[in-house]
């Protein structure tokens, strides 16, 4: 199998200012799963990429032509190439290629495109050669390679787990709210996790989002209503404005108009920190039993 590619002045510096900082605070480790058309950073999908194998998933897919100007990737396996890649060494390399590929060529010219493949190396010590991804970026008064350790790329086998894996993590449900503040809901989610372990999330087809944290001696919670919908949607009845926010959503949950599930606080938080990659916007969603 093969790999070789030289990024985008935009693709990389999306790598290193804002997806590769969120996923750092995801978890330690993840896959680097490349096809034809598309190069994806993927946590947690097959529960074997950290110690945390029941925390958050986290997907990050970019089409190959935003990340990179000359892509070339091929396998036996439909040209699928899959590893696994410490998050922390990798957005460590491109800083580093970022530093030296800044400075100005002497002549006045573009510097040259940071390239980046996959190399079978022996290194000092060793009895035999390491599978590594190495940078090469080129300077006005440098020249420097980078190589960062990665695992055996992935069986065929186990491409095929991680692309199925992939396909039931991208499955939309009927109904996604849109939060409007990811970094208001971030607040309170700090707030909350100083009372309780487990947080209960409820959503409706009315756009309401309902977060609460119970222990023994106190319940405390906090409703967005009113936001936008997509997908299926229902129209939030009249009821007396006396009835609590929970008996509201328990009522909902019971008409089949939301859907209510409890998740640890320490995940939710290590998910919100997506809010690092700045996005356009972020929608909220419940399938049975999973929050995504």
């Amino acid at each position: 199998m093969k790999f070789k590619a030289s990024f985008t002045d935009d693709g990389i510096s999306l790598l290193d200012k804002r997806f590769l900082p969120a996923i750092d605070k995801v978890g330690r480790v993840c896959h680097v799963y490349l096809t034809p058309t598309h190069a994806m950073l993927l946590h947690n999908l097959l529960g074997s990429t950290g110690p945390e194998g029941d925390g958050p998933q986290c997907v990050a897919q970019f089409a190959k032509d935003l990340l990179f100007r000359e892509y070339n990737v091929s396998s036996r396996d439909g040209n699928r190439v899959a590893f696994s890649v410490d998050v922390a060494l990798l957005h460590r390399a491109i800083r580093s290629a970022l530093a030296v590929h800044a400075q100005s060529p002497a002549d006045g010219d573009a510097p040259a495109a940071i390239q980046v493949k996959l190399v079978n190396k022996q290194t000092p010590g060793s009895r035999s050669a390491a599978p590594f991804l190495t940078f090469e970026t080129k300077g006005a008064r440098s020249a420097v390679v980078q190589d960062v350790p990665i695992s055996k790329p992935l069986s065929r086998s186990d491409v095929a787990r991680l692309q199925d894996a992939l396909d039931a993590a991208q499955e939309l449900p009927e109904t996604l709210v849109q939060v409007p503040d990811l970094q208001q809901l971030q607040n309170l989610v700090d707030r909350l996790k100083n009372i309780g372990d487990l947080l209960s999330v409820t959503v409706t087809q009315y756009g309401d989002l309902h977060l609460q944290v119970s222990t023994s001696l106190v319940t405390v919670g906090s409703e967005f209503k009113r936001l936008r919908i997509l997908g299926a949607r229902a129209n939030a009845p009249v009821v007396d404005q006396n009835v609590s926010a929970t008996i509201r959503m328990e009522m909902a949950v019971e008409r089949g108009e939301a859907l209510s599930v409890q998740v640890s606080m320490k995940h939710l938080v290590k998910s919100l920190q997506c809010h690092l990659a700045k996005p356009d916007c972020t929608f909220y969603v419940l399938l049975p039993m999973v929050l995504a």
